[in-house]
């Protein structure tokens, strides 16, 4: 074994599995680029990730009654027709809308219900948000504990 053959040989060896440990330590410590979702209840109810590129958020603003979904990327998103976000996991399921609109680097949905968005968030493992010929993954891992705290948002109305 190439690793075996590295250490035992002396000084110089000890600096090298030295390296090599920390490398290694690095790997397990250093972020995978996947971030928690987080919930904030003010200025207005918001649920949140930022992960591989991408920030995903969901605002319910009472004063409107009208939530947000805003997907946030650098290198922007087209302009298209349709925008369709597509659950998986446990409870499949797959939205569409032509009700958005592209802002720089942010692609906006907004409506006065998202009780299917929500439950898929919860529900699932991922989803796939698809604009033109762009698609993104979205990581659900650990989001259902986060969009229960996000439902009973006082601000929030039942969905």
């Amino acid at each position: 074994m190439r690793l075996r053959r590295l250490a035992g040989r002396g000084r110089g060896d000890t600096v090298g599995s030295m390296r090599l440990s920390l490398a290694l330590a690095s790997l397990i410590v250093l972020p995978g680029g996947a971030q928690a979702w987080s919930f904030a209840p003010t200025p207005i109810c918001t649920l949140s990730q930022a992960a591989f590129g991408l920030d995903t958020q969901v605002t319910f603003d009472p004063s409107q009654g009208l939530y947000t979904l805003t997907l946030t990327r650098p290198q922007g998103w087209p302009e298209a027709p349709v925008f369709a976000i597509r659950f998986d996991g446990a409870s499949p399921l797959t939205i569409s809308t032509d009700r958005h609109r592209v802002e720089g680097t942010r692609i906006v949905v907004t409506d006065s219900g998202f009780g299917n968005v929500l439950s898929g968030l919860e529900a699932n493992t991922t989803a796939t948000a698809t604009v033109g010929d762009v698609s993104v993954r979205i990581d659900l891992a650990e989001a259902a504990g986060p969009v229960a705290t996000f439902r009973a948002c006082p601000a929030t109305p039942s969905v």
